[in-house]
């Protein structure tokens, strides 16, 4: 599959396994910049432990606000085996990690797969996350079924021109939405234990750009529309400039608190209330959240 790279929807064609790039800039080897325990998910993926998060480098998308744009542009990390990946989850399982969060992985599905199960015949035992940017492709997602337990998709665009401008790419909405679903189909909605941490199921995010907030509004009505209510949504506030949009004078700002507060009163007019609203504070350049309600 590699040699023909298909994986994702910009569809590149390049034969990875040759040493060719496509947009990803992804090879045929896995890359990851760093694995570690990470406090800071929403309390029912981060939980008391932490979650044993693997962060991959390159992207399918190219955002001009990316927080890691150093992990997901510029390829920061190292390369590993696929042996090296499962034994990196086993550690996260050591190190009493609440799951296996592999944040921005589309680029690297098919060592991943092999990886959870080596890492599986070898007793690994908690829950997957599959934490991605929902630029997905319907037909790669499907070879993750049964691999996966925690679908942690964003939801950024119900506007494809923003997707085109912010993102580089095109058809974003049609292409998140019909990975959204499919990731519905395969997890289902939420199930948490008796701690209230997730074990299996799909949270959407929704990032709130400063100046788009009809957008952001087009997104929560489509999953208020579309989505069950039992699905979780967590719709963040973490929004600062960085990379990019510090020469983009619509973005090169945070969110004011009148625009999140004109977000809560929509979110409370949609009638969501399962999930997470994040407090607007002072973000800056290392993100830690503070969550303003867990219903």
């Amino acid at each position: 599959m590699l040699e023909k790279c298909n994986l994702c929807p910009r569809e590149c064609n390049v034969n990875r396994a040759n040493g060719k790039v496509g947009k990803c800039r992804a090879t045929d080897k896995i890359r990851i910049a760093l694995f570690s325990i990470h406090d800071f998910e929403e309390p029912c993926i981060s939980g008391e432990k932490g979650s044993g998060t693997v962060f991959f480098s390159n992207c399918n998308l190219n955002c001009v606000y990316c927080q890691n744009y150093e992990i997901s542009q510029q390829g920061k990390g190292k390369d590993i085996t696929t042996e090296e990946l499962a034994n990196i989850m086993l550690k996260q399982q050591e190190r009493k990690a609440e799951n296996i969060n592999l944040v921005t992985p589309t680029s690297y599905v098919l060592p991943i797969i092999e990886a959870i199960k080596i890492a599986k015949q070898k007793g690994l035992s908690i829950p997957i996350v599959y934490n991605t940017n929902a630029y997905e492709k319907v037909e790669t997602l499907k070879l993750l079924e049964g691999q996966i337990d925690i679908f942690l998709p964003d939801f950024k665009y119900a506007d494809n021109n923003l997707g085109k401008q912010y993102s580089n790419v095109d058809h974003y909405f049609e292409t998140a939405t019909k990975a959204i679903e499919e990731m519905i189909r395969q997890v289902g909605i939420p199930k948490l234990d008796e701690r209230g941490m997730m074990k299996q199921g799909v949270m959407i995010r929704h990032l709130v750009l400063p100046g788009e907030l009809e957008n952001s509004k087009r997104v929560l009505k489509w999953l208020k529309d579309h989505i069950s209510d039992e699905i979780y949504l967590s719709i963040m506030a973490q929004y600062f400039p960085t990379y990019q949009t510090k020469n983009m004078k619509r973005l090169n700002r945070k969110l004011t608190k009148k625009e999140w507060e004109e977000i809560e009163r929509y979110v409370e007019m949609l009638g969501i209330t399962n999930g997470y609203l994040q407090e607007l504070g002072d973000h800056e350049e290392e993100y830690v959240p503070n969550w303003e309600f867990d219903k």
